[in-house]
């Protein structure tokens, strides 16, 4: 019988099919609420043949020691800067994901942090339950033009509701889909910096990489318009902390929507909680009854495939 970890807790705590599908597989499930750091997930290597994982630190070491019992590793959602796949791969674990699942939420909670910054909806709801009825003049979204940094699946949920607001897009992208840009009004930039000067709000969508890694920092924010509004539904890595929160207080960014942190949790003392004009959500952009059960079920799918000798919905790594 295989032994599982489960450290995804979305995929624990939302009720649905999945349940039901990954019980029904015979396997050994452990669950542990993640993400996982790197020191924990250390001191459980070993004891598995597959990881179910949500953002755990599996690192080099971790799939060195897990061996040679772990034969898989099935990720709950896309975002795979988490595991060294380069790792896996050397050693053929495969590593599995979940595309397509979770753009149409993400793309909503992105518009969820926009419209709460512009109609400063934190603010007011705090005054009004504090009985002081105090007021603040928000903006409209119409007329505004939104760029876009990562034109793939999420990018696009995101034009596609920019235009219902009545809203200009700009977008950059390395793998153009011009059939989709021309059907929906996109405007295609050639580089990051036309995205970066010509946006009312900025709108992160990007893989985590080497080169993503702190993109947005003190350099590329003084290219942008001043009072510009930031969205980060991706990786909190991609935002230089330091350099946001001083663009925060300078007012150079009017506002910062986030649903992603560098550390995650994150401790009390972290800046961006304390930063002006600053919304951080506990990276919930996926977290819908509607979304976690494509994501879970696609996840649980993935896995229990892999033990049965079949083809699994994708695998992120060849060899």
């Amino acid at each position: 019988m295989p032994r599982i970890l489960l450290t995804t807790t979305s995929f624990q705590d939302t009720p649905g099919a999945h349940h039901a599908l990954l019980a029904s597989a015979g396997f050994e499930i452990v669950n542990e609420r993640g993400p996982l750091p790197e020191s924990r997930m250390l001191e459980l290597a070993g004891e598995f043949d597959g990881f179910l994982c949500g953002d755990d630190a599996i690192t080099a070491a971790v799939i060195a020691k897990s061996l040679p019992r772990l034969k898989v590793i099935s990720k709950y959602g896309i975002g795979l800067d988490k595991i060294d796949v380069t790792e896996a791969t050397a050693r053929k674990i495969p590593v599995l994901f979940t595309p397509g699942v979770n753009h149409t939420t993400v793309a909503e909670h992105t518009f969820c942090l926009l419209l709460a910054l512009e109609k400063n909806l934190i603010f007011s709801s705090d005054a009004t339950r504090a009985g002081t009825w105090k007021r603040k003049t928000g903006h409209e979204l119409l007329g505004k033009t939104v760029g876009i940094v990562g034109l793939g699946r999420i990018g696009k949920e995101v034009a596609i509701r920019a235009r219902a607001f009545g809203m200009e897009t700009v977008a950059f992208d390395l793998y153009w889909d011009e059939s989709f840009a021309t059907a929906h009004g996109v405007r295609r930039a050639a580089t990051m910096d036309e995205v970066f000067a010509a946006a009312d709000y900025l709108s992160l969508h990007t893989n985590l990489t080497p080169e993503t890694r702190d993109l947005i920092n003190t350099k590329t924010l003084a290219r942008m318009k001043r009072g510009v509004i930031v969205l980060n539904c991706a990786r909190g890595e991609i935002v230089h902390v330091g350099d946001m929160v001083a663009a925060l207080q300078s007012g150079q960014v009017a506002g910062y929507g986030t649903d992603v942190l560098d550390q995650e949790p994150p401790p009390a003392d972290h800046p961006l909680l304390h930063a002006p004009n600053c919304i951080v959500t506990p990276h919930i952009g996926s977290r819908t009854y509607e979304s976690v059960q494509r994501q879970a079920g696609m996840a649980a799918e993935n896995i229990t495939r892999f033990f049965r000798g079949e083809k699994p919905h994708a695998q992120a790594n060849k060899f």
